[in-house]
């Protein structure tokens, strides 16, 4: 089937202040130069010639295919996913840019309506595949080295063959795909739309948002009110966008047999369900050794009985409030990298020199933060909201994590340089890693080390126990949603009955934080996706345990596992480093690193 890129959006996306230098803005000529740009006009014709005679040479033919003339149809697939996926990146990353201008809108959802239409007669493509007998494609891949390559490829298409539809229902579901996609964009639309007032200040949802990491407690306390209110009002519309895509889910699950709503998401990320099970109930059993006693901690450092829900992510009271500017953002960021291997560096420099990151807030420019990797033979992009607080720092250090991976693994071609989900937040993670041990080790004195320190544990908390509280949420909405429609109040509830289990005793929360489920982008774009967070941050903690016990050769390990992409299953992949996520030991590896640094918070309290 026909893949085409998206963005890899950032858990713990956070925003700050002004007065940070000149942030770098997208150049998007390297896809095209314009809408309508003669090489764009050209890519489209080509694409929908393109279409129409792979499914003419190919469609009812695939069985008759010897090794050689497999391969030569591989590629010719991979040149249309290049293509497509070049064509709805430049059309994708303008409208992230300004999801509230209607032209910008208008072409994405005309040049996404018209790839859809083009690729339809592709369909048969993974549809014959799975058709064809494993001693068929045992026997191309012995006869053909380069075909043998895309096994990987083919065995994760295969893995979907006992859900596959007829022909005609395959290509009746890849047409109305549009239509899932459009509620996506009243969703993104709606949220880039919100106004918020905070002492007389207009505001859009990131720099409100930035205001739950104030010093000031009132004007957190404001900012979550204020982002109540507005939920509030445009609760209908959230609740409506997710009955819908939920319902869609599971009639295309019911009809295609899926076992579970989370089975297409674990297949897609080649992961066993009895992985993410095992990381899921590891995480929740260490809840009360993790969120809830470094809440507990926090709550006595900011002299409270009880903590609201606008004091999860408040600055500690020895904390200096600063702004970091651009410049020194990306000083600290590739000094890290290029502290653990020169190459990581050089990989990094073209984002900045060469207009792949867009950093600034703007009205109308979509939250958060992600890496998009594009097509091989372009490069990656990188978005931000960048307002300057130290957080930012980490979430720079992350997305440019995902951009390394993505600029090293596109050497495997289309096909195979997309990762899993569950790797896909390996490199991110283990930037910011690298990113924090260097500013640690760089800290002047004690408080500013469990300033640092609080940091870093709030951040894994947000990627590990808020993750999984949110794969808990998820799970439960789509469990309800299979008995009947959802109103407001009922996906409320469902929010608030895994928030308490998950932050812990120390927390009380305020009316209106049930409405708070309604701006997270994951359970709309990608339902089931956030546990990947938390098996990335799980592994990345792992990994950096053996590279500490064993820094001799880790780097060349570590580049070839970015090199590999999706060529290889997760177990591969660690093997060279003596790991294994079907381990269920291998979670508590991870774990206990939040823990040990909880154990050090809480003894310098002694």
């Amino acid at each position: 089937m026909l893949t085409l890129p998206f963005p890899v959006r950032d858990a713990n996306a956070a925003a700050g202040d002004k007065d940070l230098g000149d942030l770098p803005e997208w150049d998007l000529s390297d896809l095209y130069t314009a809408t309508d740009a003669t090489e764009l006009t050209r890519d489209l014709d080509w694409l929908e010639q393109a279409c129409t005679s792979f499914a003419a040479d190919y469609e009812g033919k695939l069985e008759d295919l010897d090794a050689a003339g497999f391969l030569e149809a591989v590629h010719r697939h991979e040149k249309i996913e290049n293509i497509a996926g070049r064509l709805m990146s430049f059309a994708g990353l303008r409208y992230y840019q300004l999801t509230t201008d209607a032209d910008r809108t208008k072409f994405l959802s005309d040049t996404q309506e018209r790839i859809t239409t083009f690729t339809t007669p592709l369909v048969f493509f993974t549809l014959e595949l799975n058709r064809l007998d494993d001693s068929v494609l045992d026997g191309h891949f012995a006869a053909n080295a380069d075909l043998a390559r895309y096994k990987p490829a083919f065995d994760r298409i295969r893995a979907m063959k006992p859900y596959q539809l007829s022909d005609e229902m395959e290509k009746f579901l890849h047409d109305l795909s549009v239509v899932g996609d459009a509620w996506e964009r009243l969703f993104d639309e709606t949220i880039a739309g919100l106004e918020f007032t905070v002492d007389d200040e207009a505001l859009n949802i990131e720099g409100t948002l930035n205001l739950l990491t104030e010093q000031d407690r009132d004007k957190r306390a404001a900012a979550a009110h204020e982002l109540a209110r507005v939920f509030a009002e445009n609760i209908r519309t959230f609740a409506r966008v997710h009955n819908t895509q939920t319902k869609e889910k599971e009639i295309i699950d019911r009809w295609r047999g899926m076992p579970t709503p989370q089975t297409g998401r674990h297949l897609s990320n080649d992961v066993e369900p009895e992985v993410v099970e095992a990381l899921r109930n590891a995480v929740v059993a260490a809840y009360p050794r993790l969120s809830h006693r470094y809440y507990d901690l926090k709550r006595k450092w900011l002299g409270l009985d009880v903590m609201q829900v606008w004091d999860r992510n408040a600055p500690l009271p020895m904390e200096t409030t600063r702004t970091v500017p651009w410049d020194e953002a990306r000083d600290t960021v590739m000094t890290a990298y290029a502290g653990f291997d020169p190459r990581m560096a050089d990989i990094a420099t073209p984002f900045f020199d060469k207009g792949w990151i867009d950093a600034g807030v703007k009205p109308g420019k979509a939250p958060g933060a992600f890496a998009h990797p594009t097509v091989t033979t372009v490069h990656p992009y990188v978005m931000l909201n960048y307002l300057g607080k130290p957080r930012d720092v980490m979430t720079l250090a992350h997305e440019l994590g995902h951009g390394v991976h993505q600029v090293l693994a596109a050497g495997q071609g289309e096909m195979l340089s997309s990762t899993p989900l569950t790797l896909a937040e390996t490199a991110s993670v283990f930037g910011e890693m690298l990113t924090f041990r260097k500013m640690l080790d760089g800290a002047k004195d004690a408080a500013e080390r469990k300033v640092l320190l609080a940091g870093k544990v709030e951040d894994m908390i947000n990627t590990v126990v808020r993750q999984i509280a949110f794969y808990d949420f998820e799970c439960k909405l789509h469990d309800a949603r299979r008995k009947g429609e959802l109103t407001p109040d009922d996906i409320n509830a469902l929010w608030m009955s895994v928030q308490a289990e998950s932050l812990g005793p120390a927390f009380e929360f305020m009316p209106g934080y049930e409405t708070f489920w309604a701006y997270i982008p994951h359970f709309v774009h990608s339902p089931f996706y956030v546990y990947a967070y938390a098996f990335g941050d799980g592994l990345v903690n792992a990994l950096y345990a053996a590279y500490q016990e064993a820094p001799e050769g880790f780097q060349d390990k570590y580049f070839d596992m970015l090199k590999a992409g999706g060529s290889k299953h997760h177990k591969a992949l660690l093997a060279p480093f003596g790991l294994d996520a079907t381990d269920p030991k291998f979670w508590d590896k991870g774990l206990s690193m939040i823990s040990g640094f909880i154990d050090e918070l809480e003894a310098m309290e002694q």
